[in-house]
């Protein structure tokens, strides 16, 4: 859960009339508890931007799957390089069947997964994204040939090096930030952007200010406006109480 330090800044950032938006690449089910925890109320970003939710009800404002064919070349491609993916159909995810990975992701989202067994029999609705899990160095090794595959409907990212995402080529935090900042009447200059994985590059772009984490991705790095420590010290709650500060 989130530490009193980061939940301070947040309270202090919405007490002064700033919205804070959560923009993951995690499923909303899995975001929902730290949402209430910080008591967000703003339409919240989720699987990589392909859907906007509405924190209280959990209605999706926004869905922008991965198109279905596309999809179903894409879990082929997957399962003949050995890396059979984790599918996501709204609020369900679904494998075709447990691995030793699916398990480890599962714990390590605190969220159910469903075993579907033939994963192409099954799909018949588009899923708002894939997802393999693996070994870093597999991963790597596989997202260029499974790009170039894919071709330009699909948008194949990292979040963190053992997971390997393809959804919507249309679809980013960033453009997913966009939709609701236009929504809330935010313009996108007044916004600040925080990040760590290679997935938050459109979101950092599409910001008027961008930050990273010291430990987060180096690509981000480079483009970012400011660097700030690392989640055990909690930089990201240090930048937004700081800029809460001055503005009083």
């Amino acid at each position: 859960m989130l530490r009193p330090r980061t939940l301070a800044a947040i309270g202090a950032a919405r007490a002064a009339g700033i919205h804070v938006i959560v923009a993951t690449g995690r499923m909303f089910r899995a975001v929902r508890p730290y949402l209430r925890q910080a008591e967000l109320r703003d339409p919240v970003v989720c699987y990589q931007g392909a859907a906007v939710v509405d924190p209280g009800s959990g209605d999706f404002l926004l869905h922008e799957p991965l198109d279905l064919e596309l999809a179903r070349k894409a879990i082929a491609l997957l399962d003949a390089a050995g890396h059979p993916p984790n599918c996501y159909v709204r609020e369900e995810l679904v494998v075709a069947r447990q691995t030793p990975y699916s398990r480890a992701y599962a714990e390590f989202q605190d969220i159910p997964v469903t075993e579907v067994g033939d994963l192409l029999a099954w799909l018949t609705e588009a899923p708002t994204k894939l997802v393999s899990v693996g070994e870093p160095d597999e991963l790597a090794e596989l997202r260029i040939p499974l790009a170039d595959e894919l071709g330009p409907g699909a948008f194949v990212t990292t979040s963190l090096p053992f997971l390997l995402e393809v959804g919507n080529a249309t679809v980013s935090k960033g453009t997913g930030a966009a939709w609701v900042a236009e929504r809330l009447g935010v313009a996108a200059e007044r916004s600040v952007a925080f990040g760590d994985g290679e997935n938050d590059l459109e979101l950092l772009a599409w910001s008027g200010f961008g930050v990273a984490v010291e430990n987060g991705n180096p690509r981000l790095r480079e483009r970012a406006d400011l660097i700030c420590p690392g989640p055990e010290e909690e930089g990201v709650a240090t930048v937004i109480q700081a800029f809460v500060d001055s503005r009083s």
